[in-house]
């Protein structure tokens, strides 16, 4: 699309003057004395990074083509405002295609999920431009009012999904951020924080109540994250960061920007199950997790995590399930539209809140996640929330199919039972027993 002149980054200053010719290296002077003076704080990034310290200029970037639909004349030259990964992958080619294959680069996806259905309808169209869009990625369009420029509507917006004018999805500034695009910045969990917190997917309080949270907290100062070469246990050994685990080298494999790359579940549906080539991915994982633990240990890990997921699939998941469905196929809903019945929020609650945070807490070791804002919650919103609202439709097969549930299934028929034979059976391990079958023996293979 653009930058028609750049090269590969240890010749950008050679192709500059070679591709550019005098004028256009005083074009990019001029791009930098402009806005020393006017963006100052902008101008100061651009000049410490590796771009400024490698004569990566403005032009280099938002130099445009005539043709393309955001590019605009500004001050003798044409560019474009946004800067997409088709561009950055002039450079970085390798890390483009990682980057465009990944779920990252899909995020902006949900705007058609129910995620933005809800916002929408509940909330309003302001709540989905700058909550929904600003972490998935918005669809970035052109101002019909002026030409060629970027819609308000639609910019700024550094979802990490963005949908770009280009027809590329993606921000690359979304990890690193304008315009200094540190890597620095990108392997501390604190940059992740913008999108993986919350009541759904709150990956960085998780991150900071686990073991490696706070080894991190520290040890932060001793993990070497501004160096160029920043290898698990090489270059650093401390601690990990969210970009250790998910997508830094390790002495096996090289840097990824494929965060699918290294895992092995899917925690985000309402019933989870093993990705594509799950096991490949496990390997990937369990190849960092031996820089710092021995294997028993991190087969252990998996065997416990695979255990949890389980129980939450069957205890939970699937029966819940079950019960929207058979209600949705009786006609039972009072109102037609999504969300605007009590026990669809007290489902979506189940899944989309509680049930990923159980999961979430147990992959990464985080113990108060996976059970008081995990399965504690999971299970009151399931006995006590959407069982009685199934119920009060008096419905016949709604509750045949509840009461067949409690009163056959040994996970569920602790209900009915006396305290006290319910604790004896703790006690003399016969209790544990109705579980055993979440525990296979594939992860301590």
């Amino acid at each position: 699309m653009r930058r028609s002149w750049s090269v590969g980054p240890l010749m950008v200053a050679i192709g500059m003057l070679c591709a550019m010719g005098s004028a256009g290296v005083a074009a990019a002077a001029e791009c930098a004395a402009c806005h020393a003076e006017k963006n100052p704080g902008l101008y100061m990034q651009w000049k410490n990074s590796g771009h400024g310290k490698n004569d990566v200029g403005c032009l280099d970037c938002h130099g445009a083509e005539k043709s393309d639909v955001d590019a605009f004349e500004h001050e003798g030259a044409t560019i474009a405002t946004l800067v997409t990964p088709k561009d950055c992958g002039q450079c970085h080619a390798e890390i483009e295609k990682e980057t465009s294959a990944s779920y990252h680069a899909h995020a902006g996806e949900i705007l058609d999920s129910n995620d933005a259905y809800l916002a929408h309808a509940a909330g309003g169209h302001p709540i989905a431009v700058v909550g929904c869009e600003s972490c998935h990625g918005g669809k970035v369009k052109i101002d019909p009012n002026a030409p060629n420029k970027l819609s308000p509507l639609t910019w700024p917006n550094s979802g990490i999904g963005r949908i770009n004018p280009d027809g590329s999805k993606g921000a690359c500034n979304a990890c690193h951020s304008r315009h200094s695009f540190s890597s620095y910045q990108a392997r501390q969990p604190e940059n992740c924080g913008k999108c993986h917190l919350g009541p759904d997917h709150p990956q960085k309080e998780i991150f900071e109540e686990s073991k490696h949270g706070i080894a991190y907290y520290g040890y932060r100062e001793k993990l070497n994250m501004d160096q160029a070469s920043w290898v698990v246990g090489k270059d650093y050994y401390e601690a990990p960061t969210c970009a250790t685990c998910h997508m830094s080298a390790t002495s096996n494999q090289p840097i990824t920007h494929d965060v699918g790359n290294r895992i092995s579940w899917t925690l985000r549906p309402p019933v989870s199950k093993h990705k594509d080539n799950w096991e490949k991915k496990r390997q990937n994982m369990q190849d960092v997790c031996s820089n710092c633990h021995q294997q028993r240990f991190v087969a252990g890990h998996y065997y416990q995590y695979d255990a949890l997921v389980r129980l939450y699939n069957e205890k939970f998941a699937k029966p819940a399930g079950d019960i929207i469905k058979l209600i949705k196929e009786e006609k039972l809903l009072e109102s037609p539209a999504e969300f605007s019945n009590t026990v669809e929020w007290e489902y979506w609650e189940l899944w989309h809140h509680e049930g990923r945070r159980a999961r979430m807490g147990a992959a990464m070791m985080a113990p108060d996640y996976a059970w008081w804002h995990g399965i504690y919650d999971v299970a009151h919103n399931f006995y006590f929330k959407l069982i009685p609202e199934a119920r009060h439709y008096k419905n016949a097969k709604v509750d045949a199919y509840i009461d067949n549930l409690l009163a056959t299934d040994p996970m569920h028929q602790w209900l009915s039972k006396d305290t006290g034979d319910i604790k004896k059976a703790i006690k003399s391990g016969e209790f544990q027993k109705i579980y055993g079958k979440f525990f296979g023996d594939s992860a301590m293979k």
